[in-house]
């Protein structure tokens, strides 16, 4: 058992992965807490006309509204899967001897936590930035919801290169 605590600690990426987790988690939570105290929930301001809007959205659902019926027990089981998905990417950090493959799960990781910590906290998510070109928008995101897709991005390049070495 010691052996296995020893073997995390001299983990050459551990120590990044964690800093990073937990400074995404960290903006996260910080740009959330700006947008709640500054803003009324459903509010929009328009920060580029015609491209990018500012708002405060609650999300109870998942990534693109999904999910939006079902109440706390919806909450639990995103909640649960929130949980389930960083145990998954801790484990697979553990596992990584890319230094951009665990860059890219850490970026997953704070990200699922940041969401997770609004889900738990508040039953929802709040998302803030909302992009747009004329009369179609992309559904509305926050920096945790950043983090994720440009954390599963570089997980598909880390991945492509491994598989070509």
């Amino acid at each position: 058992m010691f052996q296995n605590a020893k073997k995390i600690k001299n983990h050459p990426g551990l120590k990044t992965a964690l800093v990073t987790a937990v400074a995404v988690a960290a903006l996260d939570q910080l740009t959330k807490l700006a947008i709640v105290g500054a803003m009324r929930p459903n509010q929009v301001i328009e920060a580029v006309p015609g491209l990018l809007d500012i708002v405060f959205f609650k999300n109870t659902g998942a990534a693109f509204g999904i999910f939006t019926d079902g109440g706390w027990v919806r909450t639990a089981l995103l909640a649960a899967t929130s949980v389930a998905a960083i145990v998954v990417m801790g484990f697979l950090i553990y596992q990584s001897r890319s230094a951009l493959m665990t860059y890219a799960l850490s970026l997953i990781v704070g990200g699922a936590a940041g969401n997770l910590i609004d889900r738990v906290r508040l039953g929802a998510v709040v998302d803030f930035i909302y992009f747009h070109a004329g009369k179609y928008y992309w559904p509305a995101f926050n920096v945790a919801d950043s983090a994720i897709t440009i954390g599963v991005f570089l997980a598909l390049i880390a991945y492509m290169k491994e598989q070509r070495e």
